[in-house]
Parts: structure tokens; sequence; C-alpha cells
């Protein structure tokens, strides 16, 4: 299994191409359909794939995470994604993903990997509703394959923050209003999770929004608003104030999406912000190489907040023209 992820550093020239390369695995044969259903998650995130060590249990966990393991002398936590997702197995699961979101490292149990997929972000569509509806909102895009199977994209975010407490109230505490009622800022996220945090962050801040499923109805948005100001005699930059995405999206992931903005001399001026779980270095950079002005990882809205609120300061009066 070590040699299905050997060449991962590679792939990061993906980024900015709007191409992604998905693990795809199976959590068992589920009760409710009879189906093996086949899931996706990101290579960018996937740091191994390992039999399953031993596992420590801890008291008090949320139901899905089984405990902790120790890797390499760090405890990482273990979750369960089929007992998450509702997929009974009567066997143990034996396979574990390492993966990385914001700096933190944890172990996903499933029941078999497959292989390392190349797409791109065009072929990922949202989910309809009566699938959503049946995984609680547990997939964020869906694609088939040439084989017939339909791959589906976990909402690992989603995961961790109902198992890891990456959502609670006191989070948001000390974010006040910052007297910019008149900023707009458009977001774009996939995850329901990502979009309410953004959301509640620029709720308590005072602050405007326009939010979107993914980068494609970000620029749709974006198009709405440039014409608007246009038709009113102003710059975008008067109508919108920053953009706000995060990497991951189907349709249009984060970095096609910059480039679309910094390219389009409508939005000169109109800064971008990243927003995203992929929180290495190299993911930041690649971010920079598009345009990208700033780079916040989530689940630190005190931060992100922080971030904005710099980022909206009041310029100097321009010079008239």
């Amino acid at each position: 299994m070590s040699e299905l992820l050997k060449n991962i550093d590679a792939r990061t020239k993906l980024a900015g191409t709007n191409k992604l390369e998905l693990l795809l695995f199976s959590l068992g044969t589920d009760s409710r359909t009879g189906r093996k259903e086949t899931f996706g998650i990101n290579v960018f995130k996937v740091r191994e794939v390992m039999r399953t060590p031993p596992i420590t249990a801890a008291p008090e966990m949320p139901d899905a995470v089984e405990g902790m393991v120790s890797l390499r002398g760090n405890l990482v936590p273990v979750i369960d994604l089929g007992k998450y997702a509702h997929v009974v197995s009567s066997e143990p699961r034996e396979i574990m993903i390492v993966t990385e979101y914001n700096g933190h490292t944890q172990g996903f149990l499933v029941d078999a990997v497959d292989t390392i997929l190349r797409l791109d972000w065009a072929q990922m569509k949202v989910p309809p509703e009566m699938l959503t509806a049946r995984l609680g909102g547990l997939v964020t895009a869906v694609t088939e394959l040439t084989d017939g199977r339909l791959v589906m994209l976990l909402d690992v975010e989603r995961v961790l923050s109902e198992t890891t407490h990456f959502d609670d109230e006191h989070l948001f505490r000390d974010i006040r209003p910052i007297g910019r009622s008149d900023a707009l800022v458009v977001f774009a996220d996939d995850s329901s999770v990502a979009r309410k945090q953004v959301q509640t962050t620029l709720e308590r801040m005072g602050v405007g929004f326009v939010a979107a499923m993914n980068g494609r109805q970000a620029w749709d948005e974006l198009q709405k608003l440039a014409d608007y100001a246009e038709s009113s005699g102003r710059q975008v930059r008067e109508v919108v104030s920053l953009v706000l995405t995060d990497i991951e999206m189907p349709e249009t992931d984060g970095y096609m999406l910059t480039k679309q903005i910094k390219s389009d001399p409508r939005f000169a001026g109109i800064p971008v912000l990243m927003h995203s779980s992929l929180s290495g270095m190299s993911n930041q950079q690649l971010g920079k190489s598009v345009g990208v002005d700033e780079y916040v990882s989530k689940f630190e809205p005190q931060l992100l907040a922080t971030t904005i609120t710099r980022l909206l300061a009041p310029v100097p009066a321009r010079a008239a023209a």
C-alpha cells in the first residue's frame, strides 16, 4: 500500500489545473441498499495507508471514534468511517487511511482501498438531494466512472466536526462587529460545516455575504455582481469587498476560481482569501502562485476574522482619474 502513495509529492503539480486525484475505498456492503458503495478522498490529504494497528479505547469518545493509536510516537485518534456512515460490518475493518487536516492527523478505518483515480473537478458534480438526504449530508460531490460505479467524495470536515468538536461555540466567542456593514464577501465551500462556520464568523463581524457551494457557483455570483456594478456606474471592487474560497470543490476548485478572478480586469483590487483544510506549505505556495492574497486554515474562525478585518481595512482615497 505504500507503493500506492509513493509519488504523492509529485502530484502537487495538479493544483491549479482544476484536476484532482482520489483514493478510492469502500466501507463494506450497505445493509440499506445491499450494495458496496465506492467513496473517495483527496490524495492531498492522505499521508499513508496501512493495516490497522492495535487501537486503545478511550473513555467518553463519540460513537464512531474507536480510540487512539500510536504512530511514530504520536497519539492519533481513529474514526470508523463505516460506523459513522451507518454501514454495518460484521468483520473488523483492517485498513486505516492516515490523513492530515489543518495540521491534525487522524486515522480513518475502511473496509478496503481500491486505486488512485485522476479526475477533472468538472467531472465532480453536486450530489442530488435524494443522495444527500440518504447519507445525511456526508457526501459533497459525486462522479460516475466508466464502469458505471458512482464515486462519492466524503465531507471529511463534517466528520471531523462531529467527532472532534472542531465547531464548538467557544471558537467564535471573541469575534465582534468591525463596523463594515457596507462590505460584501463572496465565499465558496462545498462543505456544509465549513459554510456554516464562515457564515457564523461573518455574521459575528457584521459583514454581508453571498454564499456558494463551489467555485462555479461563486463565479456565477461574481458575474452577476459585476453586471450590477456596471449598470450602476461603479467599479466591481466598490460592490464586492473580498472573495473567500475553499480549494477542493466540485465543478471548479479554488485554484481555478482564483485564476479566473485574477485574470479578469473587472475584479482588479479585490483580495482573494483561501480558506482550506489543505494546510501544508506546498498548498499555500500553490495558492500564492495563482494570485491568492492570504491563506487561512479552516476551523480557526478567530484567525479568519482577524485576517478578513485586515483585508477589509479602508484604503487611502484614490486620486481622481
